[in-house]
């Protein structure tokens, strides 16, 4: 792949450059832009001088144009499903459903394009508003500032890009330094697709220095970023007066409840899916799993036969659940808690050791709840399984977390459902579900370090955008 960043709707060549390597075989797959400070701000300059023509751009022309960049995606799916997994490691099955869902993305945010609307305000409710008619608009921000992640490096760009897009701002992307292809693939897609030049710009390179210029840069209207929660705390804290959306970490709980014995054979699939799809390296991928005692020992016993199951191999072969880890730092990291957590008691269920550059889906129990793979992300092929006495137990233990993104409850019991919805803190609660759920349309944000702010495509618009009232006197 040849070397590029994006800027004013055409590919430019960079000044200097780095190679990205394929995460599972080590082998080069091109070299990409490490862009400079005067470059990002080079892009941000062709941000802000397109931003006229997008705010000015008729709602159904900016949906039009999502609506065929979304057909462009469709058919060129398999190429960039490849792209994905090349840069990424992901499974190509795994690839093919994030390109499903980038283009479902899409087309939420040309939908939503249109629906964007104010509200009428009585104001004769107040003495003296007598003779008056004021309403409500929303305005685009200006030029949107994304930092995205590696492990959906299609789709939670288009999480960023789409919505930014549908609400007339423009958009620049610091992509994540093992995975640039794809956004880079997205732009061209876009300016294919008819959008304005400079509307979106590709700046891919080191993530601090890069990050540094949206947070000095009075142009960039609003950081929207998608990472570790130490990097969204020191994002919010020198952002000033910009707006921020942060999407940062979690270690995800479930709760499986005596009452769903007869439907354990379906429920452990979902279960192990939840904790190991793309190996486990997913914001709300499933890391800890608290059962109802009565139920423990059977469920333990079917996780860990579906999870020997699990295919380990090329990313490419359509058979393969978990691969390589995104890098050896990571694998060398997983192991180093793995090993944290067995020198304090824990219990290897399965796995637990290195296979090639990744990890094999690793079931641990007996684990303290302060050791890290309890308590902090582990991002990685791993969960913990705890039995519990009963509901409250499970709940207070879900509840001992800095994090608070996603919680599953498996339950027959309606009152119990609703007592652990309304007590469990986090951002989304999914009933029946593994907490390894998103749909992207939903709101999506946690709380406590998990983040702050909401995605999800029309939540997403409302926090690119600023409200006016306008108030029009007709009896002066």
């Amino acid at each position: 792949m040849k070397s590029c960043l994006f800027i004013n709707g055409e590919e430019k060549v960079p000044t200097n450059t780095y190679v990205v390597y394929n995460p599972h075989t080590g082998e080069v797959i091109g070299e990409v832009a490490d862009s400079t400070e005067e470059e990002m701000r080079t892009a941000i300059e062709a941000a802000s001088r397109a931003f006229y023509n997008m705010k000015t751009l008729p709602s159904w022309k900016r949906a039009d144009i999502l609506y065929k960049a979304a057909s462009l995606l469709e058919q060129e799916k398999e190429e960039v499903a490849s792209i994905i997994t090349k840069e990424a490691s992901k499974p190509i099955s795994a690839a093919r459903v994030e390109v499903e869902r980038s283009i479902q993305t899409l087309q939420f945010s040309a939908e939503e394009a249109k629906r964007i609307g104010g509200e009428y305000i009585p104001l004769d409710a107040a003495k003296g508003g007598e003779g008056r008619d004021a309403y409500t608009i929303y305005e685009p921000l200006g030029v949107i500032g994304a930092i995205t992640p590696f492990n959906f490096p299609l789709n939670l760009t288009v999480h960023k890009v789409g919505p930014a897009i549908a609400a007339g701002n423009t958009i620049v992307v610091k992509p994540a330094e093992q995975t640039p292809y794809s956004s880079l693939k997205l732009a061209e897609i876009l300016t294919r697709a008819g959008l304005p030049k400079g509307a979106i710009n590709v700046v891919p390179g080191d993530g601090p220095r890069l990050g540094k210029v949206f947070l000095e840069d009075e142009r960039i209207k609003k950081i929207s970023f998608t990472g570790s929660p130490s990097v969204g705390k020191l994002i919010k804290s020198q952002a000033g007066l910009k707006k921020v959306t942060l999407e940062l970490g979690s270690n995800s709980a479930l709760y499986i409840d005596e009452s769903v014995k007869e439907q354990l054979s379906k429920i452990v699939p979902k279960a192990v899916i939840g904790a190991f799809s793309y190996n486990g390296q997913v914001c709300i991928s499933t890391q800890r799993i608290y059962v109802h005692q009565r139920i423990a020992q059977e469920f333990i016993d079917l996780f860990v036969k579906e999870t020997k199951n699990l295919s380990f191999g090329d990313p490419f072969d359509e058979k393969t659940v978990v691969t390589s880890l995104i890098n050896k730092k990571s694998q060398k990291r997983i192991m180093e808690w793995i090993d944290e957590a067995v020198n304090r008691g824990a219990k290897v269920l399965t796995g637990g050791v290195e296979i090639g550059n990744g990890i094999a889906p690793t079931v641990l129990t007996n684990v303290p709840a302060d050791c890290k793979v309890s308590c902090q992300e582990v991002f990685g092929p791993l969960v913990i399984i705890e039995e519990v006495e009963n509901e409250k137990d499970a709940l207070k233990k879900m509840n001992n977390s800095e994090f608070g993104l996603n919680a599953g409850v498996f339950t027959n019991r309606l009152n119990q459902a609703i007592e652990m919805a309304h007590g469990l803190e986090v951002g989304q609660v999914f009933i029946n579900d593994v907490p390894t759920t998103r749909f992207d349309h939903m709101p999506y944000g946690g709380v406590k370090s998990s983040g702050y702010g909401y995605e999800g495509v029309k939540y997403a618009i409302r926090e690119m955008m600023q409200m006016k009232m306008i108030s029009l006197n007709y009896k002066i």
